[in-house]
C-alpha cells in the first residue's frame, strides 16, 4: 500500500544506539539524552511510526502524517528484528516463540500472538555498534530474526528472555516493505511516500 500526500514529509532513519525515539526532551531529567532532532533538521510536526527503546537500533520511520503513522501503529503492517541473544539459541525456543510467550508488563501477564522467528545461519552485516557487545570470550552468542505484526514496550527483549536466550543487540530491519538495507548508523533518507 502506498501512502503519500504532498502535503507531508516522510522520512528513513537508521536510529543509532542510544537514541531515544523523539526529537527533544519534554522532561528535564533527559537532558543528557541524546534525540532525534540532533541527527537531522526535521520538520516541526515531525513524528515518529512507533519507537525503538534507547538500547535498540534500526529502522524507524517519521512522518508529518498522523493518519500514516496510526496505520502503520496498526497490528496490519510487520515488522522484522535482528536480535542477537545470549547462547546458542535452541530449535526448541525459536518454536515457543513463533507459539507465543508469557512476559510481563506493570505486573500484568500478557501473551504475544504467533509470529515469524528462526535462527539466522550467518551473522547479519550490520554496522558495529557504538557501543560495545561482549565477545565469545564471555560465552557464544546467536542471531534470531523475528518477525512481529504487535509491538508491546521492549517485546522482542521480553519474549527472547523469556525463552532463555536474554537481548545483547536489537536492530529493527524491516517494517513492511521498507528495508534497513545498506543504510549506515543515523543515515536519513527523505522519501515522498513510504511503499508499505
Amino acid at each position: 500500500m502506498i501512502l503519500t500526500d504532498g502535503r507531508h514529509h516522510h522520512f528513513i532513519l537508521y536510529k543509532p544506539y542510544g537514541y531515544l525515539s523523539q526529537f527533544k526532551s519534554h522532561d528535564s531529567k533527559q537532558q543528557s539524552k541524546k534525540f532525534l532532532g540532533s541527527l537531522f533538521d526535521f520538520p516541526e510536526n515531525a513524528m515518529a511510526i512507533g519507537r525503538l527503546d534507547e538500547k535498540s537500533e534500526g529502522l524507524l520511520l517519521i512522518t508529518t502524517d498522523g493518519k500514516t503513522s496510526a496505520f502503520v501503529n496498526s497490528q496490519k503492517v510487520e515488522k522484522e528484528y535482528y536480535a542477537q541473544v545470549d547462547g546458542n539459541i535452541s530449535a526448541e525456543a525459536i518454536e515457543q516463540l513463533k507459539c507465543g510467550v508469557e512476559i510481563g508488563f506493570n505486573g500484568i501477564k500478557y501473551k504475544t500472538k504467533p509470529c515469524k522467528a528462526f535462527k539466522l545461519n550467518e551473522t547479519p552485516n550490520l554496522p558495529k555498534r557504538s557501543k560495545k557487545i561482549r565477545d565469545d570470550r564471555h560465552g557464544p552468542t546467536s542471531w534470531v530474526s523475528i518477525t512481529l505484526n504487535e509491538g508491546k514496550f521492549r517485546q522482542v527483549r521480553k519474549m527472547t528472555s523469556a525463552v532463555g536466550f536474554p537481548t545483547l543487540r536489537l536492530v529493527r530491519v524491516r517494517v513492511g516493505n521498507i528495508q534497513l538495507g545498506t543504510m549506515q548508523v543515523g543515515d536519513v533518507v527523505a522519501v515522498d511516500w513510504f511503499l508499505i
